[in-house]
């Protein structure tokens, strides 16, 4: 007998000095799982290491202590000890494991719920841990459902499908604007972290150019290349303005930088095309009464914010969808482990059964006579039709048990019935 356990810790229950000490590095994980699986009752096992969380999925025999095995492989890494993370630790086992680890594949964990990433850093463990041979069979069969369960929920929720990021509503709003953001151009005014993180999501949606302007010239620099971005000089960068259809700004300045004089200049010469302004900057970047001229579209930090608690409302029901969906996959795994536990059994009866009709066939074939080719045939599927009707309700007992609960019972008064040999 087997168990599935799950051991980690996240950022939900470990700050951020103690993961970064149990981080494993990408190039040390093939040893570290090579380690994990020579441990004393592990059969299977998987490494999951990212910024936020650090997991070890295992498949350990039944009589396996996950403590003593987790204390010999940490101190094997050296990093840190078990008495000194043990406190933030979760251990996980059955059920609770299988949730987990459905939960984490579909984003229900994360730091931001329904983000993508963490899918693809599964995937990569996976596939690593299959390359490395210490993922073979039930772990497998796991972890494949999660890849299934995840896709579920990507399908049948829309928990990745609205912006819980300030940079990322920013786009939301855009597209709304837009429709297809594909070939438009930007303007980055202020090289911040936010700006870039929106300047990151418009290039991933098909922006076409992206300008860059900031008060330090190698800030804007440096910005650009990430971008393959044009630099614009910080004192002349209207003059670009109506070329671009969405501008960002997000600088320190106290007073507006662009107002309403500016882009009424800037709506002329583009002939009154749609622009779109996203001020990330407090105090504000841009002045308010810019949003009175026609076709301009200015949504400050305080509008970004409504979208995304709007966004974080729609995620939390989408979760909560989710977490339904988690619960009928883990009933269905349950009821394969439990199928998996009674098929030795099922076997075993068969192997009985048929043992016991070619023992008695042989017994009594000098009595019958010499028999032809079709008259053994036909004693052969008379025998077997038998001991088919005979096995046939223990089977299905056995199969009833396994779907709607635990077999124990079933298995072993079935191997007593029919003196089936106990495998270990």
């Amino acid at each position: 007998m087997s168990r599935i356990a799950i051991c980690g810790l996240s950022h939900h229950t470990a700050p951020v000095e103690v993961r970064e000490r149990l981080a494993l590095p990408a190039p040390s994980i093939p040893a570290a799982l090579t380690e994990l699986n020579h441990q004393a009752g592990v059969q299977e096992s998987l490494i999951l290491s990212t910024c936020n969380r650090v997991e070890l999925a295992l498949c350990l025999e039944d009589s396996a202590n996950l403590n003593e095995a987790l204390a010999e492989f940490l101190q094997k890494q050296g990093s840190i000890s078990f008495s000194a993370v043990d406190q933030y630790l979760y251990k996980l086992e059955g059920r609770d494991a299988v949730r987990h680890l459905f939960r984490v594949a579909s984003s229900l964990d994360s730091m931001v719920v329904g983000e993508p990433q963490i899918l693809g850093q599964l995937k990569d463990a996976f596939s690593l841990a299959k390359e490395m041979g210490t993922v073979n069979s039930q772990l497998e069969q796991l972890v494949t459902r999660a890849f299934h369960v995840a896709k579920r929920v990507r399908s049948e929720t829309e928990i990745g499908e609205s912006a819980v990021s300030v940079s990322y509503a920013a786009v939301e709003l855009a597209r709304e604007i837009f429709g297809n953001l594909a070939g438009s151009k930007v303007m980055i005014i202020g090289a911040g972290k936010m700006s870039e993180l929106a300047a990151r999501h418009l290039r991933n949606t098909g922006a076409k150019q992206i300008y860059v302007t900031n008060r330090t010239y190698d800030r804007a620099a440096e910005l650009a290349r990430h971008f393959d971005g044009w630099i614009v000089d910080f004192a002349t960068f209207r003059q670009t303005l109506p070329s671009v259809d969405i501008i960002i700004t997000s600088t320190g300045s106290r007073e507006p930088i662009l107002t309403i004089e500016d882009m009424r200049k800037v709506m002329k010469a583009r002939r009154n095309k749609p622009v779109f302004i996203v001020d990330i900057a407090v105090p504000r970047n841009v002045e308010p009464a810019v949003n009175e001229i026609d076709n301009v579209f200015l949504y400050d930090i305080d509008d970004l914010q409504k979208v995304v608690a709007r966004n974080v409302r729609g995620r939390a029901e989408a979760a909560e969808h989710a977490a339904r969906i988690i619960e009928e996959e883990i009933q269905w795994i349950e009821s394969r482990m439990r199928e998996r536990e009674v098929s030795p059994a099922i076997v075993s009866l068969h192997g009985r059964l048929e043992e016991v009709r070619a023992t008695e066939f042989e017994r009594y074939r000098t009595k019958l006579g010499p028999l032809n080719t079709t008259q053994e045939e036909a004693v052969e599927a008379l025998t077997r039709g038998i001991i088919n009707k005979i096995a046939h309700g223990a089977i299905a007992e056995l199969r009833r048990q396994g779907a709607q609960g635990d077999p124990t019972v079933a298995i072993e008064t079935i191997r007593r019935i029919f003196r089936l040999e106990t495998k270990e």
